[in-house]
């Protein structure tokens, strides 16, 4: 299972983290067509999306870098409260509540389906700002900072915890399955 879901191995856990970035975007660029098309797109499209920010987005990738990455670069002087992964940490939060708020619109669904598409669209622009900052934040600065902190030897350590982290957390198989839902998220905002 090394290196589940990456096309090329990859050597070192914010490489990881990047390619999950890169399998987001995908999802968010998704999302922004959705806002575009709020009065025609189905329902089934956003629990899609709904359901791969949460599984994977959150559920995958956010808790990889707040159980696993953050942790180690804590202990190598980066702090944890304040700076920048303090700013993750709080934005992370931030992203939890849009998609809880989408969520619930897509349960109001069925009764009030203007209403329920009014919800997503306030929510939905709202996270996707947040979550391009947040991308660029981490790629550009956090990353950069636990590249300079952790030893490649650590880096290893932590792709192989990212890769227990998924079994655990997510289930075997679970990671493709999100990978083939960006994929089919993608191929729909296509047409």
């Amino acid at each position: 299972m090394e290196n589940a879901g990456h096309e090329h191995p990859v050597e070192s856990a914010t490489e990881a983290l990047k390619h999950d970035h890169r399998i987001i975007e995908k999802v968010l660029d998704v999302l922004e067509r959705l806002i575009a098309r709020s009065g025609e797109a189905p329902v089934e499209i956003w629990r899609k999306a709904i359901d791969f920010i949460r599984g994977f987005a959150d559920q995958c990738h956010h808790l990889k870098e707040e159980k696993l990455l953050f942790p180690a670069v804590g202990e190598r002087g980066i702090p944890l409260e304040g700076g920048p992964i303090g700013v993750m940490l709080m934005e992370h939060e931030e992203g939890r509540g849009y998609v809880r708020a989408m969520a619930a619109a897509l349960d109001l669904w069925d009764q009030d389906p203007d209403a329920a598409k009014r919800t997503l669209v306030a929510n939905a622009r709202p996270y996707l700002r947040l979550l391009r900052e947040h991308i660029m934040k981490e790629d550009e600065i956090l990353f950069n900072m636990a590249d300079g902190v952790l030893s490649g030897e650590e880096q290893k350590k932590l792709l192989a915890e990212f890769e227990e982290h998924e079994a655990r957390e997510i289930g075997p198989g679970v990671h493709e399955k999100f990978l083939q839902i960006a994929n089919e998220l993608e191929q729909y905002s296509g047409r």
